[in-house]
């Protein structure tokens, strides 16, 4: 599994679309029929139809139902977007890291910069992907926060991971979306804290040089598996698993837990700074 964060990629989910294309120029051909009048029959632009075929769109499961009663293919385009092409809504890197959440007896996260995934509220996971995909529509903006949201329930079920959390203070600091937004993503680990769902540090401006400085670092510990670590960069990531890999990144993550502040003291700034949110929110 090392390096596993690199396993199916970018490459293997565009050789799916293009098996896709290729099947569908060819089948399409079989009959006779023009990329506009098959567009025509199952409800979309002949441009479209071109852009299927060309692997430069991803075809929908609706539309691929459609193909096969027009081309008459007994259900082979619905069963190939099934297998092939519905893949996870998470990004390639991290569709397994997600799986091994739900897995997971124990979680260890340091976020330098946004709030773990795993406790956003709706409206900040909204604000870092429209940040990130500022000319997005909204279906898919909607996805990628439901695809979030999906994640959370896993800290709230009575078989869930321990997980611990260190927070760089610029987590708390920069504000993403409104002051509204961050008052309630605020309150929200606020409220996580006090329900003992999770344990959260802050690791404050004045503790300075740090290990994993700028990095995520997710550790992961299984009931019946090694445990793991997950990095994350700029549009990639890796989930490792050698031994000594882990073993050094624990050590990081231990660290970090020192120079944190205790979690009294976490709470403490975190109640502050929500009570500044709070305050912004109220006057504008």
């Amino acid at each position: 599994m090392a390096n596993a964060g690199k396993g199916r990629g970018v490459g293997s989910r565009r050789a799916a679309w293009e098996f896709f294309g290729q099947e569908l120029k060819a089948r399409r051909e079989m009959v006779g029929l023009t990329q506009g009048e098959l567009g025509r029959r199952v409800f979309v632009s002949g441009g479209y139809i071109g852009q299927f075929e060309q692997a430069i769109r991803k075809p929908q499961k609706d539309v691929a139902g459609r193909i096969d009663e027009t081309l008459q293919t007994d259900g082979f385009f619905e069963r190939m977007w099934k297998k092939l092409i519905a893949d996870s809504p998470y990004t390639e890197y991290f569709a397994h890291v997600a799986e091994l959440e739900r897995l997971a007896t124990k979680i260890c996260e340091y976020a330098p910069a946004v709030v773990p995934g795993l406790l956003q509220t709706a409206e900040y996971a909204r604000a870092v992907y429209l940040a990130s995909n500022p000319l997005a529509d909204e279906e898919y903006i909607e996805d990628m926060v439901k695809a979030r949201l999906d994640r959370a329930p896993i800290l709230k079920d009575a078989t869930r991971p321990v997980y611990w959390g260190v927070l760089h203070e610029t987590v708390l600091r920069i504000p993403v979306g409104s002051p509204v937004v961050m008052a309630q993503q605020v309150d929200h680990v606020l409220a996580m804290m006090r329900d003992r769902k999770v344990l959260v540090q802050v690791l404050p401006f004045s503790a300075g040089a740090h290990p994993q400085m700028g990095k995520t670092l997710k550790l992961m510990e299984f009931e019946d598996a090694p445990p793991t670590a997950y990095t994350e960069s700029v549009l990639s990531g890796n989930l490792l698993d050698d031994p000594a890999v882990v073993k050094r990144a624990q050590a990081d993550y231990d660290l970090l837990r020192a120079a944190a502040l205790s979690p009294e003291a976490s709470l403490a700034v975190i109640e502050s700074v929500a009570e500044d949110y709070r305050r912004c929110a109220s006057t504008t």
